[in-house]
């Protein structure tokens, strides 16, 4: 099969996959992905796609690590950097030291510096993977940023750990000096190569934007999409890490966002982007995962003759050390510091043994485990072949499996025996924010002047309907235990509830009535009494309406007691 039918059929699989794990919510999506890759690649007959690592690094990683780095809440990440950098940087050096020595102990064949490998390999945990398992099962929302902040920089980390043992592999030589400077400057570099180039784009894009304006929008959003992948090929090219350059490269731009409010239809453009590749990507790292399986297992269950159970064995021993070691982290040199950042208010949620248990069971592997593993050159410098590289291969690929399976169950149960956490800092937060957006809403219209005594009556007229618009949305907004108004502070709580229950029937009957523009302007153009472009400009404004309404009518029901609204199809 040629490469860009390869390409279009592992997007369209990552689509209709997508579609799937809808109805199938029980199973994590990655599992759904890599099980369906695998029996399309099993039969004799079936799909099999010769697999190039570093192309496989430089297509699929940049993009997903520059999203994350974009998408990621900046405040949280530097509140909580201290139990962040010790999970990215110090439980890779104990877990490629400690489970190093195990495996090399477990399995004498293989050298000491290629289990050092094995271990750098399965270091680096993937937070897509975590957050496509945990999704709607209350994972606190300050431990899935740590998490996410671990993912971030331990493939760094990781993968800098697994380049120096495979060169003490094939030289024979390692220093632990040279080691610590040369890590120095790969990831000092990685993250200065890529905060320069976002901030380079970022001054570019405003010099252009602040002339043009939004008609260059489309422009910028493919300029933006290419721009962790230039990250990555320069971080590469001068030798430094790409991933922490496309990481930093994402961060970087996100801030220079915050300087970009009144671009509307670049920063509709850039989210919907993004969350489509997001999707694309995500999708086609799992099933190019599953599509690997076959071969890979095929291969070390030929080499282990009929002792076929000892390494599926082995990878679900590894699996459980790994997790282990990842525990004692915690307890020993995380938990600290997630104490002391609760104290201070940064981290909402109380260190537990359950809580523990579920950042443990959340160090699950993913696509750059893979990466790293097939990256593993073939031959050594005298020709011979990379000694248990085929075991490496394997091991690293059973032990995603085995994560992902033991995450998907453990996770739900452990997770559902939390205590509640409440709301979240981060509504309230947004909460307040939207309060004085509107009592700035309502201060701008009071300074508006008639002009003329000919609009003296239409500006009251129309400034009392809008003033009392906002005070509808400020009275939904007040926290749940004080009364709507000021006058109705004596109020019952039933009365006080009948009054949020008929804002939430207005919000409603508005949706509705949405809805019935939006048929109404198709039924015209299907009719041919409007044009594609008259369609297209009118139901933008609708959606853009019906996201705000839905927004609205979230909080309203939330205040009134009543079940936010499932996501509607067709509307």
């Amino acid at each position: 099969m040629h490469t860009v039918e390869t390409v279009l059929l592992v997007l369209l699989l990552g689509a209709v996959t997508g579609i799937v794990a809808r109805y199938l919510r029980a199973i994590p999506l990655p599992l759904i992905q890599i099980g369906l890759g695998a029996a399309l690649s099993w039969p004799q007959q079936g799909l099999h796609i010769a697999f190039d690592p570093e192309l496989f690094l430089a297509l699929f990683i940049p993009p997903l690590l520059f999203a994350d780095g974009w998408r990621i809440p900046k405040r949280e990440f530097f509140a909580l950097y201290r139990p962040i950098l010790t999970l990215a940087f110090g439980l890779v050096l104990f877990t490629v030291i400690g489970l190093g020595y195990l495996i090399h102990w477990m399995i004498p064949s293989m050298p000491l510096m290629v289990a050092f490998a094995l271990a750098a390999v399965v270091s680096p945990t993937d937070a897509v993977a975590v957050s496509a398992i945990t999704r709607n099962l209350g994972m606190p929302a300050q431990t899935m940023h740590v998490l996410e902040g671990e993912s971030l920089l331990n493939d760094a980390s990781g993968l800098v750990a697994l380049k120096f043992a495979v060169a003490a592999t094939l030289t024979g030589v390692f220093s632990w000096t040279e080691a610590a400077k040369e890590f120095l400057w790969i990831a000092l570099g990685g993250l200065g190569c890529g905060a320069l180039l976002g901030w380079g784009f970022a001054t570019l894009r405003e010099t252009v934007t602040r002339r043009v304006g939004d008609v260059a929008a489309t422009q910028m959003v493919l300029l933006l999409v290419l721009l962790p992948f230039a990250a990555y090929l320069l971080g590469e090219h001068i030798g430094v890490s790409g991933i922490l350059a496309a990481v930093a490269a994402g961060i970087t731009t996100n801030f220079a966002d915050l300087r970009r409010g009144e671009f509307v239809a670049e920063r509709m453009q850039t989210e919907g982007t993004w969350t489509m590749v997001e999707s694309a990507f995500n999708g086609a790292i799992f099933l190019l995962l599953g599509l690997q399986l076959p071969s890979i297992v095929g291969r070390t269950l030929e080499a282990a003759g009929g002792h076929w159970w000892q390494p599926a064995l082995q990878a679900l021993g590894i699996t459980l050390a790994l997790l282990l070691l990842r525990w004692i982290w915690l307890l020993l040199g995380v938990r600290g510091a997630l104490w002391r950042a609760h104290e201070r208010g940064k981290l909402l949620e109380q260190p537990s043994p359950l809580l523990t248990l579920a950042t443990t069971l959340a160090g699950i592997r993913g696509a750059v485990t893979l990466a790293g593993a097939l990256s593993v050159p073939l031959l050594m410098p005298n020709g011979n072949a990379f000694p248990e590289r085929h075991q490496l291969v394997f091991l690293a690929t059973g032990t995603i499996l085995f994560t992902l399976i033991i995450g998907s169950i453990g996770l739900p149960l452990v997770l559902r025996r939390l205590p509640p956490a409440g709301e979240p800092d981060s509504v309230r937060e947004e909460r307040q924010a939207r309060l004085v957006a509107c009592q700035a809403a309502i201060a701008a219209i009071g300074d508006v002047s008639a002009g003329s005594s000919e609009r003296q009556a239409p500006l009251q007229e129309a400034l009392g309907r809008v003033t009392q618009d906002y005070r509808k949305r400020m009275d939904l907004l007040e926290e749940p235990h004080l009364a709507i108004t000021p006058e109705a502070q004596a109020d019952s709580p039933e009365s006080v509830r009948q009054r949020r229950l008929r804002y939430v029937v207005e919000l409603e009957l508005r949706l509705k009535a949405l809805h019935a523009e939006r048929d109404a302007l198709y039924g015209e153009r299907q009719a041919h009494r409007i044009n594609d472009a008259s369609l297209r400009a009118l139901v933008a404004e609708l959606d853009m309406n019906e996201v705000s309404l839905g927004k609205r009518l979230d909080v309203a029901r939330h205040a009134a007691g009543l079940e936010p609204v499932k996501k509607h199809q067709g509307h």
